[in-house]
C-alpha cells in the first residue's frame, strides 16, 4: 500500500554509460527534480574501455545532494534510494582500494566498462567449451559480460587478478559503498555473472573448466556469497560516510540494486497491460530488450531465461544491440554535413538527433511517411557487433547506397535509414523470441534515444509491433526509486510498486498499407546485407 500525499520521498540513482543522474520522487511516482553529472571514459587502442569507481561514487554523492535541493524538500523526508548501473566491473583491492584493469597501469581506472571487448577471445574459448551454465545465456557467454573479463584479467594482468579483494557489478558496487553491505544483488550476478537463480548456486565446475577455480576454491567469496532479490533492504542503510556525502540521514534504506536497464524495465514493463505481456525496450547508447514469461523460454542468442532477475518470479529473457543511440551518433558523424548539423545542434543546446528528428518532421504529413525520405539507402547499424538474436561480437555495420551528396537533407535521409535498421534489429529479437515461445503484444520504451515521436513512430512501424511511451518522463530513474521504495516499506513487494507508480502517456501504433509494404522490403534488404556481412567475413 502506498503512502500518496504524505511528505515523503524516494531517489532513484542511474549511472549510466556517460553520465550520473538522480531522480526524486515523491509516492505517487511524480518526478520532483532530476541532476546529472558527466562521467569520464577512458579509451585505449582497441576495444578497451575503462572507468574511475572512484570518479562515478563522487558524481553519485554530487547529484543525490543537488536533486535534493533542487526540489526543495527536507533531506529527512527522503526514506529510500535506490541504484542501478551499468553492468561494469569493478575491481578493488584489500580495503576498497582502486586497482589498474589496463594497461594503463593507473589505479584510479579500476572499472572495465560494459561496452569493452577487450575479452572475445576468452568469451570464444568458454563457448567452445559448451558448459551447461551456457544454456542460460542465450547458449553463448558475451564478451560484455564478467567471467571472460576476469579470465583476461587473470591472464593478462595476474597481479591485478590475484589481489583483487572483490570483483563487483557496478550497482553493486554503489549499494557497498553506502552500506558496507557485501550483497549482490540476484539481477547483476545472474544477467552477467553465470548465477543460477532458479537454483540458488553458482556452478563451482564452471569456474573451475573456464580456468577461474580460485574464485570456486574461495566459496565464491570475492564475487558474492550473499545474492539477495532487487529492492531487498541492505545492511542498516546509509552509512555516517555515505550519508554525509550525500546529504541525507544515516539509516535512509538503500536497496539492493539493478543493470540500468533491467531498472528501465521494472520502469515500464507493468505499463498497459501484464509484465507477459510487454516487450521493455530501454534505447540508449545501447539498447536492451527485456521479456517477462511465467515458465523458462530458451532463445538461442538471446540471453537468459534468469530467474527474478527483473519482475519476481517470472523469468526474463534479455536481448539488445550493443550500439543503438551510439550507433545513429557514429552513423550521423561519417557524412560531409554532419559538421555544420552539429553546429547548428550546439547553438541551439539540443542534441545532433533531436535536431535531425525536427528536420524530419518539416519534411512529411505522418510520422510514418519518414521511411519514404530514406530513399534507397539501408543501414545494418551493428557497429559493435550483434547482441541478438545472432550473439555475434564480429558483426559490423554495413551502410548501402549511398551516393555522392553533401547536402543536409541527406544527412537526414541517413538518419532516417539508420532509425529503421535499429526498428529492424528489434524486430529481429521481437521474431526470434516468438518463435521460441515468448511472444509479446507490444514495445514499452524507454531511454534517451527513444523520447521522440518520430523515434518511436519509425520503430513501431519498422518492428510491425505497438510502442508504447510510459507516463514517466525518466524510466530507469522510476525503476531505481521503486527499488528504494520497497526496501523502505512503503510498498510490500515490486508488483504493488510497478502497479501504482507505472502508466501510460500515449502509443504509437505500426502503419498499415504502403507504409508496411515498404518496411517489408526494407527488412528483407536489411537480411540480405546482414547475411552478405557475415558471408564475407567467412571467406
Amino acid at each position: 500500500m502506498s503512502a500518496t500525499g504524505d511528505a515523503r520521498h524516494v531517489i532513484g540513482v542511474d549511472v549510466g554509460t556517460g553520465s550520473a543522474r538522480a531522480g526524486l520522487f515523491d509516492l505517487s511516482g511524480n518526478m520532483l527534480a532530476v541532476a546529472k553529472r558527466d562521467i569520464s571514459l577512458f579509451r585505449e587502442a582497441g576495444a578497451i574501455v575503462e572507468q574511475s569507481s572512484t570518479e562515478i561514487w563522487n558524481a553519485v554523492c554530487a547529484v543525490v545532494r543537488e536533486v535534493v535541493a533542487s526540489a526543495k524538500v527536507d533531506p529527512a523526508s527522503v526514506i529510500g534510494i535506490g541504484f542501478d548501473a551499468t553492468c561494469s566491473l569493478v575491481v578493488l583491492g584489500e580495503g576498497g582500494v582502486s586497482l589498474a584493469v589496463g594497461p594503463s597501469g593507473d589505479p584510479d581506472r579500476d572499472i572495465i566498462v560494459w561496452m569493452d571487448h577487450r575479452a572475445i577471445e576468452q568469451a570464444e574459448r568458454i563457448n567452445a567449451l559448451g558448459h551447461d551454465v551456457l544454456r542460460y545465456v542465450g547458449g553463448r557467454i558475451s564478451p560484455e559480460m564478467e567471467t571472460p573479463k576476469i579470465l583476461w584479467l587473470k591472464e593478462n594482468r595476474p597481479e591485478t587478478f590475484k589481489d583483487a579483494w572483490q570483483f563487483f557489478d557496478l550497482a553493486d558496487f554503489l549499494t557497498w559503498k553506502a552500506t558496507g553491505d557485501l550483497s549482490r544483488s540476484t539481477c547483476t550476478v545472474t544477467c552477467k555473472w553465470t548465477y543460477l537463480a532458479h537454483e540458488q548456486r553458482w556452478d563451482a565446475s564452471y569456474f573451475e573448466r573456464i580456468g577461474l577455480s580460485e574464485l570456486a576454491a574461495e566459496g565464491f567469496e570475492r564475487i558474492g556469497r550473499r545474492i539477495v532479490a532487487p529492492g531487498t533492504r541492505l545492511g542498516e542503510g546509509l552509512t555516517e560516510d555515505a550519508a554525509h556525502a550525500m546529504g541525507l540521514k544515516p539509516g535512509t534504506a538503500v536497496a539492493a540494486g539493478m543493470i540500468d536497464a533491467h531498472a528501465g524495465g521494472i520502469g515500464t514493463v507493468g505499463v498497459g497491460g501484464r509484465p507477459t505481456e510487454n516487450l521493455a525496450y530501454v534505447f540508449g547508447t545501447s539498447s536492451c530488450t527485456m521479456t517477462s514469461t511465467e515458465a523458462p523460454v530458451f532463445v538461442p542468442g538471446v540471453w537468459g531465461p534468469y530467474y527474478s532477475a527483473m519482475v519476481p518470479g517470472m523469468w526474463l529473457n534479455e536481448g539488445g544491440q550493443s550500439a543503438a543511440g551510439a550507433a545513429i551518433d557514429q552513423l550521423l558523424s561519417f557524412h560531409p554535413a554532419a559538421a555544420e548539423a552539429n553546429a547548428q545542434a550546439r547553438e541551439r543546446g539540443i542534441a545532433l538527433p533531436v535536431l535531425m528528428a525536427e528536420a524530419v518532421g518539416g519534411k512529411i504529413t505522418t510520422l510514418s511517411d519518414a521511411v519514404d525520405l530514406a530513399g534507397d539507402i539501408h543501414v545494418v547499424p551493428e557497429f559493435l557487433g550483434n547482441r541478438a538474436p545472432f550473439a555475434d561480437p564480429h558483426a559490423r555495420a554495413v551502410i548501402a547506397g549511398l551516393g555522392m551528396e553533401r547536402d543536409f537533407d541527406n544527412l537526414v535521409a541517413l538518419y532516417v535509414a539508420g532509425l529503421c535498421g535499429i526498428g529492424y534489429g528489434l524486430r529481429q529479437i521481437i521474431e526470434t523470441q516468438a518463435q521460441a515461445g515468448a511472444s509479446v503484444e507490444r514495445v514499452v520504451i524507454s531511454g534517451g534515444a527513444g523520447q521522440s515521436d518520430l523515434v518511436r513512430q519509425l520503430l513501431a512501424d519498422a518492428c510491425g509491433k505497438p510502442v508504447v511511451a510510459p507516463r514517466a518522463e525518466e524510466p530507469v530513474l522510476l525503476g531505481s526509486a521503486i527499488l528504494g521504495a520497497v526496501a523502505s516499506g512503503v510498498f510490500t513487494d515490486m508488483p504493488s510498486a510497478m502497479q501504482a507508480l507505472c502508466g501510460v502517456s500515449g502509443t504509437c501504433e505500426p502503419a498499415g498499407g504502403a507504409i508496411a509494404d515498404t518496411h517489408e522490403r526494407r527488412f528483407r534488404a536489411f537480411e540480405q546485407l546482414q547475411a552478405c556481412a557475415r558471408a564475407l567475413r567467412a571467406g
